[in-house]
């Protein structure tokens, strides 16, 4: 039950006892439960959400389903919140997902009233039901089934979703912001549609009723005698791999092998590969507060990428931080902890990357706000932050120490998000790691100095040990920015490395630091409300449990936890708002998901319901204010 936290509280407390003896529905490991945080937009089952936006899910062609979660996650479909969402999943997983709803056999709603004119309707029909011969247009009917209910295993039906969906996605198609795996056949034929045909299409198909038979047709009708067939990417079923891999080098030399395990514990492949685009290649956008700067392409093509590059030249990038005609780089590229890597492991580094498939991607120049991007401002800023030096162990720690140093302090470079900047992005010390924000992404990595935030203490190193190896452990998961890295970056390296950081990290954290939680609660505010108390009954309970107890291995504990009481808050409102799931992982292949509320609850109400978490069940942090949680909905 709650702990009183002052005379003045008490008649609250009161008021919420009752709310603590409402047992949500009992847990039960199946799909529907891991599947909490699609359902939240598009409707109880899969059945759409109320506003018509969110479209069905249920009873849709898995493939179909399957590439659309490819498409938002590679770039094809652009929706923040869904891309957020699916980054963290494995091929595996989404093709789970999608086989999950796709086996949902659920009643449609009834369709909208038709509200166009006759006339729009007449050409909305003709159009779905024969296309336009004399413009190569084929019939709507043609790819996605004779009773408009799709074809398996990858065309959509058409039915069952509103008129503004529908519009929306033709206008996507027509303006390319939705494009499909090439050849893409939608985009010309929408690119053909005038708005008013678009408009027309949307409100015929809205209007008509479902055929008594929902399910998807089974295999696709044959062409009309004398029309050409389209060959669409849409058809094609991507098949699902086992996990984003790093490219095996070719042949295998042991020191390329050696380079590709180095690339992991680098996590390179994150930075240097564009969303949906060839690995390693580069053009991936890295905001920072003075402009953005586009990864380089580090493939072995000799005209785009590093194939006229020495050994040489790629040790003088990561311990000089300069290019291989001797201009600075940019300090998004860390070499201010990749300085301290060795000659043999840049090496081996070098060796790996020549071995990868040539990618013929030109670098992007950078787009900084002036004089940030200039060579003379990295000279200055270079001068007052950077000293190049290479790892020097030290004598007096065992080498497990000294290689979990290694790797935190250079390739894991753990310094670039959980270290304290100044307005010039610089940090005197780069092996801080005193907590920071994460620049441009409105997260805040937490101090792995401080065991009240991220730090590691003798009773909390199984429990930091299992999150870098699955993303998760009992007292919490990886989302936001660390889940990328668990996913794409310590889930793969040994047992002995992983056990030599965490050997590390313990030692940062000074032995006189307390592991319990502190009482950090102003009290000149008193943050819980009734309406925090109601909001957590109706949305919360359900996973985290009546005393914020949560299921092991599935939702994390909300009592007694260090992640939901950091003085900071930007996290908790980061999650709330947007969701979010744990990294699949070898270890945890099929994560729980964290529901996104940004559509379902306003400033005041979430800023409500994380006040009420934050000071429940012995927890005690800062109020969380509403102006928090605009500025977070303000900079997603």
């Amino acid at each position: 039950m709650f702990r009183t936290f002052t005379h003045r509280l008490l008649l609250a407390l009161l008021f919420y006892m009752p709310l603590a003896m409402h047992a949500g529905p009992a847990f039960e490991d199946n799909m529907a439960q891991r599947t909490l945080a699609c359902v939240a937009c598009h409707g109880k089952e899969g059945r759409a959400g109320p506003d018509g936006y969110y479209p069905r899910l249920a009873g849709k062609p898995a493939g179909y389903l399957y590439n659309q979660l490819l498409n938002f996650r590679d770039g094809r479909r652009h929706y923040g919140l869904m891309t957020g969402l699916v980054q963290p999943l494995s091929d595996a997983y989404l093709m789970e997902i999608a086989q999950y709803f796709s086996a949902l056999n659920l009643p449609y709603p009834a369709p909208q009233p038709a509200i166009a004119s006759q006339e729009t309707l007449t050409q909305g029909r003709a159009l779905v039901m024969q296309g336009d011969k004399a413009r190569k247009l084929p019939a709507c009917v043609q790819c996605h089934g004779q009773a408009m209910t799709g074809v398996a295993p990858n065309f959509p039906g058409l039915l069952g979703l509103s008129s503004d969906y529908l519009n929306a996605q033709l206008g996507g198609w027509k303006t390319g912001q939705r494009r499909a795996h090439a050849p893409d056949c939608m985009a010309p034929i929408a690119k053909q549609l005038s708005n008013q045909e678009v408009a027309a299409v949307a409100h015929w198909l809205a209007a008509q009723p479902l055929p008594a038979q929902t399910q998807p047709q089974a295999k696709p009708s044959p062409w009309p005698a004398g029309s050409d067939p389209i060959n669409c990417g849409s058809a094609l079923l991507i098949p699902a791999k086992p996990s984003a891999a790093t490219p095996q080098p070719k042949p295998a030399s042991a020191l390329a092998v050696q380079g590709a395990y180095l690339a992991r514990a680098g996590n390179c492949m994150a930075c240097h590969t564009a969303q949906g685009g060839d690995a390693f290649a580069g053009g991936r956008a890295i905001a920072t507060p003075f402009g953005t700067v586009f990864s380089s392409n580090l493939t072995p093509d000799p005209q785009t990428g590093l194939g006229r590059w020495t050994a040489s030249d790629f040790w003088q990038a990561l311990h000089h931080g300069r290019a291989k005609d001797g201009r600075l780089l940019n300090p998004a590229f860390p070499y201010t902890n990749y300085t301290q890597v060795t000659r043999a492991d840049s090496d081996a580094l070098y060796a790996y990357l020549q071995t990868l498939p040539p990618s013929i991607k030109p670098n992007k120049e950078h787009a900084m706000r002036w004089p940030f991007g200039t060579q003379a401002a990295l000279a200055t800023w270079r001068a007052l932050y950077f000293t190049p030096g290479e790892f020097q162990a030290e004598p007096s720690q065992p080498a497990e120490w000294n290689r979990g140093a290694y790797l935190v302090r250079g390739l894991g470079h753990c310094a670039a998000c959980h270290t304290p900047r100044n307005a010039l992005g610089g940090n005197k010390n780069s092996s801080d790691l005193a907590g920071g924000m994460v620049s441009q992404q409105n997260w805040y990595a937490p101090s792995l100095r401080n065991v009240q935030e991220g730090g590691t203490s003798e009773n909390l190193a199984q429990d930091m040990l299992a999150l870098l190896k699955t993303g998760i452990h009992p007292g919490g998961s990886a989302i936001g920015p660390m889940a990328e890295v668990v996913k794409g970056s310590t889930q793969h390296l040994s047992d002995d490395d992983l056990k030599a950081m965490v050997v590390y990290l313990k030692s940062l954290t000074p032995p006189s630091t307390p592991t319990s939680l502190p009482s950090k609660r102003n009290e000149e505010r008193k943050p819980s409300t009734a309406l925090g108390a109601k909001l957590y009954e109706d949305r919360c309970i359900q996973c985290h449990g009546a005393q914020g107890e949560g299921v092991n291995g599935a939702y994390p504990p909300l009592a007694n936890n260090r992640a939901v009481t950091l003085n900071n808050p930007v996290n908790l409102v980061q999650i709330v708002l947007y969701g979010g799931y744990a990294p699949a992982t070898t270890g945890n292949p099929r994560p729980y998901g964290m529901p996104p509320y940004v559509l379902q609850m306003n400033g005041k109400e979430t800023a409500s319901v994380l006040n009420y978490i934050r000071n429940s069940w012995g927890n005690r942090a800062p109020e969380v204010t509403e102006l928090d949680v605009n500025q977070a909905r303000e900079r997603p």
